[in-house]
């Protein structure tokens, strides 16, 4: 018995993991491999993944293991898209392995109380109206796990999306690449970055000890799944470059395609989809590992209040709505990175018109916070057209009773927060009934005199805001109803926190 169980312990499973047990949500985690695979899939964080993260204290932890980039990854222009001028607390990508970010996000989750499961795999699973029930084997044997919620976050191919029946709607894969992490024999034999041969090109990506190659597999196997070999990658190379480059030493060999695909149901009665269970699409622009994460950090403290019993009906559907529709747009992006990297004369103008764009400091912008997720902007009940509304609200820097703080300190928590700016009465007493689910903090922000108050979810995106004007409070009662449910009676509220 369980109230959340989690398949597949990627960087989504174990954030979700971190957000319910810091909610006090039961949480297990059962994860097929008895080990974390020994090579890394990805290498980078994202603006958008790192200021979530810092909203709970964790981005510092993996700033300190990873290198800073001012730059966006963006594929198929011959521009840089720089993070300078960009909405963000962060405005660089993090280098950092993917087994890392594991690493630290597990030990967390482990710290707060998660019970993690290696060598568990998902066999089967049935829900009613009440429960998900999860037939589970190891090396030992069989056994079953009843829980409220069951959450799929079991890649690509995942066995929870199946079994609950969830379509996978969208495109077939029409290309496909190798990628190797290999050695060079000779190391001065390929410049990083790419070279272009009779044949192709070859992409090298410089990592610690060896390098990343990617090429264009010309003639993939009518089996997709075929293990790709050193011989197979090494003729690969050759044929691109038209020359030998000798390779040695693999690490890890495996061929993707340009498939982009997504779940027509984020939540389906008690089983939900997070991550690559929920959508797959190719990998320009270096974003996977980010929107996983994304995920995950939108629909933590949603499901932990379903289970509490303290959302508002339509709460858990919100996961669906909001990451439906930012998923889709990441597939979308992905895929026009694919076709401005086609060796196609006809997408030359569109090439030329978006290198322009780009050279632009407003288009640069433009570009740089859609592709990373920084344009992303939730539908909030109306109320105000303020810039703020609906986006993660950045970092301010405020003064409290208690000293200077900021907001993603004040975020730490995982609970909703009311910032009450105005120095008044109107706005505290407004949310009283709310005090045991929203903190309601008094403060000043010399930054921002402008501002009066703001709600933010526990995602730390605007529910609510008021800038220079009386000490008056319409709208929240709304917001306040529309995120967190109705007002408890009095004697409940008691129990919130406020400073």
């Amino acid at each position: 018995m369980t109230e959340a169980l989690i398949v597949g312990a990627g960087p989504a499973g174990l954030l979700l993991a971190c957000e319910l047990r810091t909610a006090g949500v039961d949480t297990v985690v059962v994860e097929r491999h008895a080990q974390r695979p020994d090579f890394c899939r990805g290498f980078n964080l994202n603006a958008r993944a790192l200021d979530l993260l810092a909203r709970r204290g964790l981005a510092e932890r993996l700033i300190g293991e990873g290198w800073q980039v001012p730059h966006a990854a963006f594929s198929g222009l011959p521009v840089t898209l720089t993070l300078a001028g960009a909405h963000t607390d962060h405005p660089y990508s993090l280098g950092i392995p993917q087994t890392k970010v594991e690493d630290i996000l597990e030990a967390h989750a482990v710290d707060l109380g998660a019970d993690i499961r290696r060598g568990h795999e998902l066999r089967a699973l049935e829900q009613d109206s009440e429960s998900v029930t999860a037939t589970v084997t190891t090396g030992a044997g069989e056994y079953r796990v009843r829980a409220a919620y069951l959450i799929g976050c079991d890649g690509g191919r995942s066995t929870v999306r199946k079994q609950a029946g969830i379509d996978f709607p969208g495109t077939e894969a029409t290309r496909f690449s190798l990628l190797g992490d290999v050695e060079l024999a000779d190391p001065e034999a390929l410049p990083f970055g790419a070279t272009t041969g009779p044949g192709g090109t070859v992409f090298v990506i410089p990592r610690p000890g060896y390098v990343r190659l990617i090429t264009t597999d010309r003639n993939p196997p009518e089996d997709k799944d075929t293990p790709v070999t050193l011989g197979l990658l090494q003729t690969a190379v050759d044929d691109a470059l038209g020359r030998h480059v000798e390779l040695r030493a693999a690490r890890w060999l495996t061929r993707f395609g340009n498939a982009a695909r997504q779940a027509s149901e984020y939540v389906r009665g008690r089983v939900i989809l997070a991550g690559d269970a929920a959508h797959i699409h190719p990998p320009a622009g270096a974003i996977g590992v980010n929107v996983a994460l994304d995920d995950a950090f939108n629909l933590g403290w949603k499901l932990a209040a379903t289970v509490r019993g303290t959302a508002p009906a339509h709460l858990l559907d919100s996961y669906h709505t909001e990451r439906h529709t930012a998923g889709a747009h990441v597939l979308a992006n992905t895929r026009a990175q694919v076709l401005l990297g086609e060796a196609d004369d006809r997408l030359g103008p569109l090439t030329d018109l978006l290198t322009r764009v780009a050279s632009h400091p407003a288009g640069n912008r433009a570009l740089v916070e859609t592709i990373t997720g920084l344009d992303t902007r939730y539908e909030m009940p109306p109320d105000s057209d303020h810039p703020w509304l609906g986006r993660l609200a950045p970092d301010l820097a405020l003064t409290t009773g208690d000293g200077r703080t900021s907001l993603a300190g004040l975020l730490a928590s995982g609970r909703a927060v009311l910032l009450d700016l105005t120095g008044g009465t109107t706005v505290r007493e407004s949310a009283a009934g709310w005090a045991d689910r929203v903190d309601i903090v008094t403060a000043t922000c010399p930054d921002h005199p402008e501002l009066r108050a703001i709600l933010l979810r526990p995602d730390g995106h605007t529910a609510w805001l008021r800038t220079a004007g009386p000490d008056h409070a319409d709208g929240l009662h709304q917001a306040l109803q529309h995120w967190h449910g109705p007002a408890a009676p009095s004697d409940a509220a008691s129990v919130g926190t406020s400073h």
